[in-house]
């Protein structure tokens, strides 16, 4: 039984966190910078899609609702549009965006007709197994070289460790391929900070990887494979809305009598297509022995490790018809007991990975320039600190607290050479 996560190697001292990504060509550029509330609350919305119509051009907002979008020249006239599960979408015109904009987006909750679930499918698990068979008509059929940016970290309490950040390349497999993805390191980065640390070293195994294989759609193998979908119970959640169509919300857990640690969550897919938009769970982890086992590949024997929470979120875009991995998010955080000693320590680990641009490519795998990345890698022992001044530039240090978007506008200009 496979299960998505982050591998622990844990000797005697480090940290890291996480975020995603933009990349576009030479030439003028525009500044598109905002945040997207809701427009009852004023609550700020997270993880809201921000898509340049016509393009590949995208991000999403951070946790403050944020975002700062950079587009070529040639989508001046083009049309940017906000949208978010829940919610009616928005379109504005670039040439009529104001810059630091509050854009409000209005509720669009919808209540699913039980009679026509059940006309549609007799189960909630049936919609389950139908969305998984249909992923080679609905997902994109082509091999596909993405750019993202990469960043993950380790807290100790709420303080940052260790911190590293990468640029990468993705050679996407088709949806109807069972050759794995490959991850291209272009550029990566870390900064340590030892003394936050006691004598615990944790170091995050998979980087990207882990990422990439929140895809439930490429890899059911890691959550939904054919053995396990029948340990889990699912059932019908209020329907909702995104980019105005109608989702459907499927609410999932592992049934009472199975022992082994599953998954808990919800999964929103699209009346029409049955395609997977989003999907947020999280790992159930009350059983300790099992769960450590998990996540825990080395420790010094008289420490006990073992995770409090572990949640994930993926998310997906549609263009030309075709569903492609556009976004995920993990979170994983640790109790660190020492034997004997009075206190515990918790420790935080977060990794975030967004696509930015992506383009069609008909070979399995393109000419590779740089250093492919393995399942296995540990991110920090690629990155060496800030050992190339000339790509990072001015953008010395990496802020934590900042959103992604923040990260990329410092290094927009080698990023379009990259």
């Amino acid at each position: 039984m496979k299960k998505i996560t982050q591998t622990l190697l844990i000797f005697s001292y480090i940290l890291l966190l996480s975020f995603k990504v933009e990349s576009q060509t030479e030439g003028l550029f525009k500044e598109l910078e905002g945040k997207v509330i809701d427009s009852n609350t004023n609550n700020p919305l997270i993880f809201a899609d921000i898509v340049i119509k016509g393009s590949n051009i995208s991000t999403v907002t951070n946790t403050e609702g944020e975002f700062l979008l950079k587009i070529p020249e040639f989508f001046f006239e083009s049309i940017i549009m906000i949208s978010h599960l829940g919610y009616h979408k928005k379109e504005i015109k670039i040439s009529e965006f104001k810059n630091n904009e509050i854009l409000k987006l209005e509720p669009a909750i919808t209540e699913l007709d039980v009679i026509s679930i059940t006309t549609i499918n007799k189960d909630a698990e049936a919609l389950i197994v139908e969305m998984l068979r249909k992923k080679a008509e609905i997902y994109n059929k082509n091999n596909t070289l993405m750019t993202a940016f990469y960043r993950e970290s380790i807290k100790k309490r709420k303080k940052n460790a260790s911190l590293s950040e990468a640029i990468v390349k993705i050679h996407k497999q088709s949806y109807n391929s069972l050759k794995k993805d490959n991850i291209e390191l272009i550029k990566a980065r870390k900064n340590t900070d030892y003394s936050k640390l006691d004598t615990l070293a944790l170091k995050l195994q998979g980087g990207p990887f882990s990422n990439l294989y929140t895809d439930i759609i490429k890899y059911p193998e890691y959550i939904f494979n054919n053995e396990d979908i029948s340990a889990y119970k699912f059932s019908f959640d209020k329907s909702t809305r995104i980019n105005d169509k109608l989702i459907y919300v499927i609410n999932f857990e592992q049934k009472e009598n199975v022992i082994t640690p599953l998954y808990y969550g919800k999964l929103y897919i699209d009346s029409e297509t049955l395609a997977l938009t989003n999907a947020t769970y999280s790992l159930n982890v009350s059983n300790k022995e099992l769960t450590s086992k998990m996540f825990v590949k080395k420790k010094p024997r008289k420490v006990d490790v073992y995770p409090t929470e572990a949640t994930y979120r993926v998310n997906y875009r549609i263009k030309n018809g075709q569903w492609h991995y556009a976004y995920s998010n993990i979170a994983l955080s640790l109790k660190v007991n020492w034997k004997g000693k009075l206190f515990n320590n918790t420790y935080t680990l977060n990794s975030e990975m967004a696509i930015t641009d992506w383009e069609i490519n008909d070979s399995s795998i393109i000419h590779v320039k740089n250093e492919l990345l393995r399942p296995n890698t540990i991110l920090t022992d690629k990155a060496s600190g800030f050992s190339d001044p000339t790509f990072w530039g001015a953008y010395n240090i990496i802020e934590p607290e900042k959103s992604i978007e923040t990260a990329i506008k410092k290094i927009q200009k080698q990023l379009n050479k990259t």
